[in-house]
């Protein structure tokens, strides 16, 4: 079985660079898709859905080293997990966990983020392992 998501979005705040005890990089950042629409009647509409998006490894480094709050990123992977909530306002949301494969940098510098070099690029994740839920320090 295979499955395969993709979004394209704007990272929501800075990735966050971790490793495992066995040293292994681990990267989490938030990226933010967003929809827009006008309705039969001339009203503007918009939604936002957040990802919460995990890179290992090499990936998970340069992501960590290449992106910022607000740059503008297409992300492949494989939907790890959906998770409902309650927030503070007591409406009911979802949280989506997404394991990434590959991450596109879309636009340049001024997109948001800071970039050393490459302002676009692709980074695969090709050599991902899973790794236990014990043993990632977060």
């Amino acid at each position: 079985m295979y499955q395969a998501v993709t979004i394209l979005g704007n990272l929501g705040s800075d990735p966050e660079l971790r490793r495992t005890p066995d040293g292994t990089p681990v990267t989490s950042f938030s990226v933010a898709v967003n929809k827009r629409w006008t309705t039969k009647d001339g009203q503007q509409g918009e939604k936002t859905v957040w990802f919460r998006v995990t890179a290992w490894r090499r990936l998970a480094e340069t992501c960590a080293e290449y992106l910022g709050k607000g740059r503008l990123v297409l992300v492949e992977g494989e939907m790890q997990e959906a998770r409902a909530y309650q927030g503070k306002d007591g409406e009911w949301r979802a949280s989506l966990e997404l394991v990434a494969d590959t991450v596109k940098f879309v636009g340049g510098r001024e997109e948001g983020g800071t970039t050393s070099g490459t302002t676009n690029g692709t980074i695969s994740g090709a050599d991902i392992a899973m790794v236990a839920d014990d043993e990632v320090p977060f």
